[in-house]
């Protein structure tokens, strides 16, 4: 026997109770709203997981860094699937009056439009976790052209979602779009021009998630955590977060570490500052008391008999770098002297350090000042050290109190 109407199935049971067409059109639509309910339930439970447990069986690794976008896909599908069953059946299905079903019909085509963004804005968010994989996503980040697909997508439901409720086509909606087009460009300005940025850093590769960048306008020094369409979020290394708006990114000019991350090794560049009182002729005994001390300088094939203090030790710096397990000896490596200063005669430490880690690099090139500054005075050098006015005027002060006959203001 066939029924039209799942109030049919429902009445013949409920029609010999008190207010039996009352009760059974009450009982027919809890019916119909548990049986929806059910429906999510068996999609979201049992159908979607065991599609997700076979995907991940074929490639547990990859499917499993999936996961999170995979269960909101699937929600939001069920969701979707429930809300087509409820427009096409809710009218064998519920008993209402004829207003009310006009009511529901939009309320549910709202909810369906509304709800099928979301399920393309979860594609589009599994099209990304898909894309991430590859090995070539970090050098081409794409996160800011997801998130304008997003834009794109909410800007058509919510066309549509004005068009159900004044009841007109969409072509109307949009015809009226160019006399608001200024207040738009107003109002998506940065959008518009984070847009473009993110095309440009992407297409020229100028930054992306993970680089050490520095942006000085913004005090910002550290690693890119997100790199998104309006804004560039960069993990300070004090652990403070600043965010960039991302067309500063190309307007303005920023300092990118990748180049050095991926170099052979990372720069030194130091220099000790060399009193010039301390500079003189080097004596032959006193030469080769410092080779006998210092074997590194038996090695030192041109080093020319007037040489000075500054001199052998400038070579026997540069030896001692070229020896060091640390450094790098395919890159540069000298010790140079600069221009003389009113603070003495710089002398420049230039090397590269095979590990590039933060902490290896600054205890690395410490041990080596330190090492310098330990050894000059073997050569008879002093480093540069001036003294402030405070501790001269305390000077001056204390000599004065030691004389018995001194006057002091």
């Amino acid at each position: 026997m066939k029924f039209d109407h799942l109030h049919d199935v429902v009445q013949p049971w409920l029609k010999e109770l008190p207010q039996g067409t009352v009760i059974s059109a009450l009982f027919t639509n809890g019916v119909a709203v548990v049986g929806l309910l059910f429906l999510y339930w068996v999609i979201r439970r049992l159908v979607l997981p065991n599609v997700e447990n076979l995907a991940r069986h074929i490639s547990p690794r990859k499917i499993g860094h999936l996961a999170p976008q995979l269960s909101k896909f699937s929600g939001r599908f069920a969701f979707v699937l429930c809300l087509l069953v409820f427009s096409a059946y809710h009218e064998r299905l519920f008993v209402a009056p004829a207003w009310v079903f006009i009511v529901m019909e939009t309320l549910v085509y709202v909810m369906l439009v509304v709800a099928s963004g979301f399920l393309f804005s979860s594609l589009v968010n599994l099209g990304n976790g898909v894309y991430n994989l590859f090995p070539f996503a970090k050098e081409v980040p794409i996160q800011g052209i997801i998130q304008v697909i997003k834009l794109l997508i909410f800007i058509v439901c919510s066309i549509l979602v004005v068009s159900i409720l004044v009841d007109k086509s969409p072509t109307y909606i949009l015809s009226g779009f160019g006399a608001i087009a200024a207040v738009i460009i107003l109002v998506f300005k940065d959008t518009i021009l984070g847009l473009v940025a993110s095309i440009q850093i992407a297409a020229n590769r100028l930054v992306t998630t993970g680089d050490w960048i520095q942006v000085d306008a913004f005090g910002a020094d550290g690693e890119v955590i997100d790199l998104g369409l309006n804004t560039v979020r960069v993990r300070n290394w004090d652990n403070t977060v600043t965010t960039i708006p991302t067309y500063m990114l190309i307007s303005d000019s920023f300092k990118n570490w990748r180049a050095m991350q991926e170099s052979a090794g990372r720069r030194i560049k130091r220099a000790i500052h060399i009193d010039f009182t301390s500079i003189e002729p080097l004596a032959e005994q006193k030469r080769a008391l410092l080779t006998e001390q210092y074997p590194l300088l038996e090695k030192l094939d041109d080093v020319p008999s007037d040489i000075t203090n500054l001199g052998l030790f400038r070579r026997y710096a540069e030896a001692y770098l070229k020896q060091h397990d640390a450094i790098n000896q395919d890159c540069l490596c000298m010790v140079r002297e600069l221009a003389p200063t009113q603070h003495g005669l710089p002398l420049e430490f230039y090397c590269f350090s095979r590990d590039k880690r933060w902490v290896f690099y600054e205890h690395l090139q410490a041990d080596i000042l330190d090492y310098m500054l330990s050894v000059m005075p073997a050569f008879g050098l002093r480093p540069y050290q001036s003294v402030s006015d405070y501790f001269g005027a305390h000077r001056v002060k204390v000599r004065a109190v030691s004389k018995p006959d001194a006057i002091v203001e």
